[in-house]
């Protein structure tokens, strides 16, 4: 996930036609969820938070022993908790892979932090855009996310971007939007009441209190959640994140709700220019815990893992241990044992679709349709290829990626085409403006990524519907 201030793209705008109207009926004939929850106290400062064994740190450390940079990174980053991220669209294992995490979490008497990152359109089209299909898929998948919680405590991060990053969506789109996310809260809380639900606050650089406080109270934070979070995946000093987001519960009135910080990367702050995309020579910031010695800042913790990547400098997700280096080296907090509450592993695995971040997931399958390698780009032998792949698939649907890499060349925009075999449309796309007439399917660069060094890569994705076997496409070129 990428939480930013200000954008470098044209983001792709999502109509979702009937749905909304028929919800923003519903809204106005006041069919609201009607089991409003008195938001509990702080979280107890003995929290013990669940370390996921298999998060892309831990592979990477057991991978590389001999790696100069593997003791910092293992003892800095790898022992202790952070958030793990359903971020893949897979309704028949949502379930299954949440019990991966709480059943091993319970069994150890410690808390998971999950974060859950499916809502339609999320990040505007931006690095980390993808998610459930519509609303109505996405409510779906929520009760399926919610039934694999189990009882025991559990912190769920609801749908970073989802209420600080709305401008590409109409007013009907937004009241649609909301409502689905205060139905969220409502049935993991059903599901689960000792789940603990935070909504989405932005951060200090980003909206007004008033602007986020009055979008969270749309979404049914006060009925609905336990508080918000802030500074999701960006690097805002704390103490400024700590303001804000008291500003932000004022305007919301108490009700006992709270906030969690995301301290991952604030540890030496914003760079000067305030990029927020992969910036070098940051810092983790306060390690994560409950102990925060102030009643209405419920926690310090690590929602983005510390390494993996905004989309920047390779796949939005993807763990890159130079950048991990670096925020060892300049932690402010470089402790052996990973603080108070980072809680020990468990020998469990998460599940595929869990322990990554911004909008990719590591261990997924393929689907049964992996494509090679496709034609050249540019002109033939300049060494700028295209892969695709098919990382997730279900019933009617799946969601296929294109990687665009150079090796000995480079690209200055890129054009990349396919035919699909079947019946297959696209639905959305993102990192890419894309088109299709009949089966060919012509998707080109946005301004962000129509560089391609050599040695480099970027990754469009998209959302496509369609029945029958999802085959290996034909004439796969890049240009």
């Amino acid at each position: 996930m990428i939480n930013k201030s200000r954008r470098h793209h044209r983001p792709r705008r999502k109509r979702l036609g009937a749905l909304v109207g028929g919800v923003v009926a519903a809204l106005a004939g006041g069919l609201m969820f009607a089991m409003p929850q008195q938001a509990s106290a702080e979280l107890p400062s003995g929290t013990n938070f669940y370390r996921d064994p298999d998060s892309q740190v831990a592979r990477w450390t057991a991978a590389n022993q001999g790696d100069p940079r593997q003791p910092l990174i293992s003892r800095v980053i790898g022992e202790r908790a952070q958030g793990i991220w359903f971020a893949y669209y897979s309704p028949s294992t949502v379930t299954s892979d949440v019990r991966a995490v709480t059943g091993p979490a319970a069994a150890a008497g410690q808390v998971p932090v999950l974060v859950a990152y499916q809502m339609p359109n999320r990040d505007c089209g931006g690095a980390s855009a993808g998610g459930a299909p519509n609303l109505a898929a996405y409510d779906s998948w929520i009760d399926g996310f919610a039934a694999g919680l189990g009882s025991g405590p559990v912190v769920v991060i609801l749908e970073p971007d989802a209420l600080a990053l709305v401008h590409c969506l109409s007013e009907q789109e937004r009241a649609a939007r909301y409502a689905s996310l205060s139905r969220a809260g409502q049935v993991i809380r059903s599901a689960n009441p000792s789940a603990r639900v935070y909504y989405d606050a932005g951060h200090s650089s980003w909206h007004s209190p008033a602007v986020i406080a009055e979008r969270l109270r749309a979404a049914g934070v006060v009925q609905n959640g336990n508080g918000i979070f802030s500074n999701a995946s960006n690097f805002r000093a704390t103490p400024d994140e700590v303001a804000f987001t008291k500003n932000v519960l004022n305007h919301l009135g108490g009700s006992g709700l709270g906030a969690i910080i995301d301290t991952s990367r604030n540890g030496l702050g914003p760079t000067a220019d305030s990029e927020w995309c992969d910036p070098r020579g940051r810092g983790v910031g306060i390690a994560p815990t409950a102990n925060t010695g102030d009643p209405q800042i419920h926690a310090y913790f690590w929602i983005k893992p510390p390494g993996e990547l905004d989309g920047c400098a390779g796949p939005a997700g993807q763990f890159n241990p130079d950048i991990a280096h670096e925020l060892a080296q300049n932690a402010r907090d470089g402790g052996s044992s990973g603080g108070t509450t980072a809680g020990t592993t468990s020998g469990t695995t998460a599940g595929s679709t869990s322990g990554t971040t911004s909008g990719t997931t590591s261990g997924s399958s393929d689907g049964g349709a992996t494509a090679g390698t496709g034609g050249t780009g540019g002109s033939p032998g300049t060494g700028c290829t295209a892969e695709y792949r098919v990382p997730n698939e279900w019933s009617g649907g799946f969601t296929g990626e294109v990687a665009v890499s150079c090796s000995g060349a480079s690209l200055n925009g890129w054009t990349v085409s396919w035919t699909f075999p079947g019946d297959q449309r696209l639905t959305n796309a993102w990192n890419a403006e894309c088109s299709q007439q009949g089966n060919r399917v012509t998707c080109s660069n946005v301004d962000w990524n129509r560089s391609v060094p050599d040695g480099g890569s970027v990754t469009l994705g998209f959302n496509a519907g369609g029945s029958g076997q999802n085959s290996r496409p034909a004439d796969l070129t890049v240009a």
